[in-house]
């Protein structure tokens, strides 16, 4: 494996005719999560990289970005003993260089949800996103679908601005109560990781509410709302969504989704479900 943080040295790579190219783009402080994303790339493709970059322009100005959780020595040890090809960890100076302008945005899917939340978040996630694959050029682009109003967005911008890539959504990697795993778990204290797992219940109570006739989205986002609370939640927002374009439905049909964002704490979680499988 080899580690890569000059753009010059990972633009300049050149792989064998033919190969096809897997990546994984993270914020680094891996978990089961993440690493499933690589087996699924190394799965696909003959060869695999993963970048690490914790991203300012997606970090509000009172969020997390100075105590995001890094760990680039147990990364890299995790990405080798996995068969990574490449890992590609740019600093800021080098994504972001003095007087850097230009910036995506994809319109109307980054305003609502959590981009109602979080403003200008998407625009820097979609702005890294856009670099990197220039800079790596992958043909396969692998994503987890925790961060499922993410994926839409961005599968959105490869199909709006014709880019040469296919984005692999993969399914939520769970803790064994259900609690999705995330790096942002490791905020919680104890009685609030214990509590946690309320926003997986209540999902999974919808979901069976839906399978014996529910179809009433308003009383099944009022449910979960109330679930979440009594478990000490703060919610942020809680939808039932159309998942292909992440429209509010007011009846439950074959492409409707749940999504949920509460805090617990100073924490933020976020997590979904497809109410019709």
């Amino acid at each position: 494996m080899q580690l890569i943080q000059s753009l010059e040295q990972m633009k300049g790579l050149e792989h064998p005719h033919g190969s096809k190219l897997g990546f994984v783009p993270t914020m680094g402080y891996l978990h089961e999560g993440h690493l499933s994303l690589v087996e699924r790339a190394k799965q696909d493709n003959d060869i695999t990289v993963v970048s690490i970059f914790v991203n300012p322009a997606q970090f509000g100005p009172n969020e997390d970005l100075q105590t995001y959780p890094r760990d680039l020595e147990r990364d890299l040890a995790l990405l080798e003993e996995r068969g990574v090809n490449y890992v590609f960890s740019p600093d800021d100076a080098i994504m972001y260089p003095p007087g850097y302008l230009t910036w995506v945005e994809v319109e109307k899917l980054s305003t609502i949800l959590c981009g109602a939340s979080r403003p200008g978040h998407f625009r820097g996630v979609c702005t890294v996103v856009l670099k990197l694959i220039n800079i790596i050029k992958p043909h396969r682009m692998y994503m987890g679908e925790k961060d499922f109003q993410q994926l839409i967005i961005l599968r959105k911008m490869v199909e709006d601005l014709n880019l040469d890539v296919q984005i692999i959504g993969c399914p939520i990697v769970r803790e064994d109560d259900g609690l999705a795993k995330s790096s942002r778990n490791v905020y919680l204290d104890a009685d609030q990781r214990k509590n946690a797992v309320a926003i997986y219940q209540a999902m999974l109570h919808a979901s069976r509410q839906v399978a014996a006739g529910q179809r009433q989205a308003h009383e099944l986002v009022t449910e979960i709302t109330d679930r979440l609370i009594s478990a000490g939640a703060k919610p942020d927002y809680v939808k039932i969504v159309n998942s292909k374009d992440l429209s509010d439905v007011d009846h439950v049909g074959q492409d409707s989704r749940i999504m949920v964002a509460a805090w617990f704490g100073k924490t933020r979680l976020i997590d979904n479900m497809p109410l019709i499988t």
